[in-house]
C-alpha cells in the first residue's frame, strides 16, 4: 500500500473510528485500526470493540492498493505533532512507513487479515433519514436520563420507537427518564411497518459525539443489527436483547403544583445550593413568598446550610419537595428553551416532570427523594 494524504483528513479519520476502538488482552488488534487503500482516491478507515464498528472514508492519493492494520494512538499521537499537511504513507515489509518534508518514522503493523470481519446489515433498502443537528440534539436529551447499571442491562440503551408519523427516543437510569419526539416532518423514511429496538447506551454516546449538524443520517437495521451512515462514514452495532421498561404509566397526568420559571437562573440556583448538600446531592425545593417565588435549601451537619429564592409563576403553593439536584440540573440542560415547566408532585412515590411551556416534543420524568 503507497498513499498520499493530508495530515488533517487522517486525523478526522483516526479521531473518529478510535472511538470504537477496544481493550482485550487477547485481541490485541482491536487497537488497531484497518487501512484500506482499493479505490482510486478513497481510503476507508476501520475500528471495532466487537461490539460495535465505525469506519471512515477519506479522500487521498492511491499510488498502491492495499491494506493494513496501523496501532491508532500511536499514528494519532504522531500526526498531531506534525506541522506538514501532506502525508506519504508506505508499507515495507512489516513496516508502515510515514514521511513528510522534514520528519519520517515507522511503526510496526499486524496482518490485515487478522482484523475481525465487520457484519453487515441484511437489510439496507429500508431506511429513515434524519438531518444530523435534529438526530444529535434528540440523542443529546434522551442521554440526559441515563447511566450505566451492573444489575439490569435494558437500561443501558436508548429505545428507538417508530411508529411511521413519529420516531420517540428514550433513555433512562429508573430515577429518571427522558423522552424524545422526532415527528415525521424531520425525517424522510420508506418503512411501512413500526419498530422497536435497543441501541447501546455506549453507541449512542459515541454516535452523538460524532454527527456533525448539516449530516444526513442514514438508518438501517435488522433484528441483531443497526446501521448509521452518512457521505463519510458508517456505524455498525449491535442490539441489547431484552425489552424496555414500560413507561407509560408513570408519566404524570397531573400536578400538585406547576412552577413556570427561567432555566438557567433554576440551574445556577441547583449548582450554588448543591454546594451544601454533600454526599446525598439533595436539595430540597419548595414555593415561597405567595406563589411568586420558590426556595431552594440544602443543608449538611459538616458544611452547614444555604437557601436561595428565585421568581416563579407558581400555580398552587407545595410545602416541600426532595430532588437529587445534579439528576435535576441535567434535566434543565437538556431542554432548549428559555423557561422551564415544573410539574410537582408532594407524595414520595409520584414523580415530577421537566419539559418547555409551549414546546411538547421534549420533557424528562425526576422521582423525587423519599423523605426520612
Amino acid at each position: 500500500m503507497k498513499v498520499v494524504l493530508i495530515k488533517s483528513n487522517l486525523k478526522e479519520a483516526l479521531s473518529v473510528v478510535e472511538r470504537a476502538s477496544g481493550e482485550n488482552l487477547k485481541l490485541p488488534v482491536l487497537k488497531y485500526a484497518h487501512m484500506e487503500a482499493q479505490e482510486e482516491n478513497k481510503i476507508r478507515v476501520t475500528a471495532t470493540n466487537l461490539e460495535m464498528a465505525i469506519t471512515f472514508v477519506l479522500s487521498g492519493k492511491v499510488l498502491e492498493k492495499g491494506k493494513v492494520n496501523i496501532p491508532t494512538g500511536t499514528v494519532l499521537g504522531m500526526i498531531n505533532n506534525l506541522q506538514s499537511e501532506r502525508l506519504n504513507l508506505e508499507m515495507k515489509g512489516g513496516q508502515l512507513e510515514i514521511k513528510t518534508d522534514n520528519y519520517e518514522a515507522s511503526t510496526q503493523t499486524i496482518p490485515s487479515d487478522d482484523f475481525p470481519i465487520i457484519p453487515r446489515v441484511k437489510n439496507e433498502e429500508d431506511f429513515i433519514e434524519i438531518e444530523g443537528l435534529v438526530f444529535k440534539d434528540g440523542l443529546a436529551q434522551v442521554l440526559a436520563a441515563t447511566q450505566f447499571s451492573e444489575l439490569r442491562t435494558e437500561l443501558n440503551s436508548i429505545l428507538f420507537d417508530f411508529a411511521l408519523d413519529t420516531l420517540k427516543l428514550v433513555g433512562t437510569d429508573s430515577f429518571r427518564l427522558a423522552e424524545k419526539t422526532i415527528n415525521s416532518s424531520q425525517f424522510k423514511t420508506n418503512r411501512t411497518q413500526n419498530f422497536r429496538f435497543l441501541l447501546p447506551l455506549k453507541t449512542a454516546q459515541e454516535l452523538s459525539r460524532i454527527i456533525k449538524d448539516e449530516e444526513v443520517v442514514r438508518i438501517c437495521h435488522d433484528q441483531n443489527q443497526v446501521m448509521f451512515k452518512t457521505e463519510q462514514w458508517e456505524m455498525i452495532s449491535r442490539l441489547i436483547e431484552g425489552n424496555f421498561p414500560e413507561y407509560s404509566g408513570i408519566i404524570p397526568k397531573g400536578f400538585d403544583s406547576e412552577v413556570v420559571l427561567e432555566r438557567d437562573e433554576l440551574i445556577n440556583a441547583l449548582k450554588l445550593t448543591g454546594v451544601f448538600s454533600s454526599q446525598t446531592s439533595e436539595v430540597k425545593v419548595k414555593s415561597a413568598e405567595g406563589g411568586k417565588a420558590i426556595e431552594i435549601y440544602s443543608a449538611s451537619q459538616d458544611l452547614g446550610e444555604n437557601r436561595y429564592v428565585l421568581p416563579a409563576k407558581v400555580k398552587n403553593n407545595f410545602k416541600e419537595v426532595g430532588f437529587n439536584w445534579k439528576y435535576l440540573a441535567d434535566g434543565l440542560r437538556a431542554l432548549k428553551t428559555s423557561e422551564v415547566f415544573l410539574g410537582v408532585n408532594e407524595q414520595d412515590n409520584k414523580p415530577s416532570i421537566i419539559k418547555s411551556p409551549n414546546e411538547a416534543s421534549f420533557f424528562y420524568i425526576l422521582m423525587p427523594i423519599l423523605k426520612t
